[in-house]
């Protein structure tokens, strides 16, 4: 069985089991599923240990391999993929979400419940200019310890862009350093990779049992409203990669199918990071160059799903207290949410915490980002699983129109990871 049936079998598994358990609701299940919890955090910790060392490597021989022009290109047409594609999600939205949640009739008392006690946590949020400071770290060590991607990869690239002007004896130690580095964690990537049915088992069993018998009643409409409006736009990006690169649904599908499996049961874009570029260089046969300089700036900037689910939210919630929203502050909405979803603090449930002052300003009631953050898990396992196949797209089309981009001394990459045929 190959490693993408093995992945999907498992999570299939996993949920079928939480699902079952949460409907007994026994004490003794739940005490078995809270005991085998940790060995899904661990297999995550796993892949989060090798993601920094592994993005800081694949940037630097990548961008250093070729020319400040040749980064400069692929990194400006990502971010315009990048635009294009969360506009062209959020205008979806727009359309598609009003009707839908219109022709559903929520029962309000079925929502009493959830608003007590659910209000907006003080948490402070760094102003807009402060996350524009805060772009180039003051110690990228430091930014590399706290997690801060975004800078972490400003640097990466300055360094980068820096070795390509020192002597060519020079630059060629400090690359050969990163190439072995890189290949070291693709190898403890490839280790992490055989064992993943078990971390995707273990991580959707608990999440299954704790949350099946909730998602029954009022809030599954809701859930299926934002859910189904998601993996509309996930499945669109088939045909739009099939059209744009080349490469076949079929062969697309297989590529993100393990990709996606982890994103779903980790519900981090940055944890399936490493599948990512096995699966873009192997599968897809995007070129190393640019899967190092796409996918590391993708899992970080480029959140394709994350304007739907909030778009879709934010009409929920207008619903739900009654409030009647206009085509302007329709279109308002879609346009502040579809901008915002560039910059994303680090804090639990930032993307929507940041939605505060879009809620201020049309009147809505704050009070309502407590009840989506209370209703969040769901569809974010759908959201984090649409941004990487989206990660995915973009590393495909950009990978197929630069396919002739000289790519003279590459950086180790995913292709030393896993023995497996590419398919055709």
């Amino acid at each position: 069985m190959s490693l993408t049936a093995r992945v999907l079998a498992a999570l299939v598994a996993g949920l079928a089991l939480g699902v079952f358990v949460s409907w007994i609701q026994h004490p003794t299940l739940f005490a078995v599923v809270a005991a085998v919890e940790p060995i899904g955090a661990l297999w995550v910790n796993a892949i989060r240990m090798t993601v920094i060392p592994l993005v800081v490597s694949l940037l630097i021989t990548s961008v250093a391999s070729g020319s400040a022009g040749t980064a400069g290109k692929v990194g400006g047409r990502a971010l315009v993929l990048f635009v294009v594609l969360v506009g062209g999600g959020a205008l979806f939205t727009a359309l598609v979400a009003p009707p839908l949640l219109g022709a559903v009739r929520f029962d309000a008392d079925a929502f009493a419940s959830l608003r007590v006690g659910v209000g907006t946590t003080n948490v402070e949020l760094p102003p807009f200019r402060d996350w524009i400071v805060g772009l180039i770290p003051a110690n990228p060590v430091r930014a590399a310890a706290d997690g801060a991607m975004l800078p972490l990869i400003v640097f990466s690239c300055m360094f980068a862009l820096a070795v390509l002007r020192v002597e060519s004896a020079l630059r060629d130690k400090l690359l050969d350093v990163f190439r072995a580095v890189a290949s070291a964690m693709l190898v403890i990537v490839g280790w992490i990779l055989f064992v993943a049915p078990v971390g995707v088992f273990f991580l959707v069993l608990p999440l299954a049992a704790n949350t099946g018998v909730e998602l029954v009643g009022a809030v599954g409409m809701y859930l299926l409203v934002a859910c189904g409006l998601i993996s509309v736009a996930l499945a669109c990006l088939y045909p739009i990669t099939a059209m744009a690169s080349g490469i076949s649904v079929r062969q697309f599908a297989r590529a993100c199918a393990p990709v996606q499996a982890v994103a779903f049961s980790t519900r981090s874009s940055l944890a399936s990071l490493p599948a990512m570029l096995d699966a873009a260089e192997r599968d897809l046969g995007v070129s190393s160059q640019v899967v190092g300089i796409t996918l590391p700036v993708a899992v970080s900037l480029f959140k394709f799903a994350s304007p739907i689910g909030r778009i879709t939210g934010t009409f929920f919630v207008a619903q739900l207290y009654g409030i009647d929203l206009g085509v302007m502050e329709i279109a308002a909405i879609t346009a502040a949410v579809a901008g915002l979803s560039f910059y994303s603090p680090g804090v639990p449930s930032g993307g929507l915490f940041i939605m505060a002052p879009i809620y201020m300003a049309l009147n809505l009631p704050v009070e309502g980002i407590g009840l989506l953050i209370a209703l969040d898990l769901i569809p974010d396992m759908f959201i984090t699983t649409a941004n990487v196949t989206a990660d995915m797209t973009v590393a495909a089309v950009l990978g197929r129109r630069d396919e002739q981009m000289p790519v003279a001394d590459q950086p180790a990459t995913a292709s030393i990871v896993l023995d497996r045929p590419r398919p055709s």
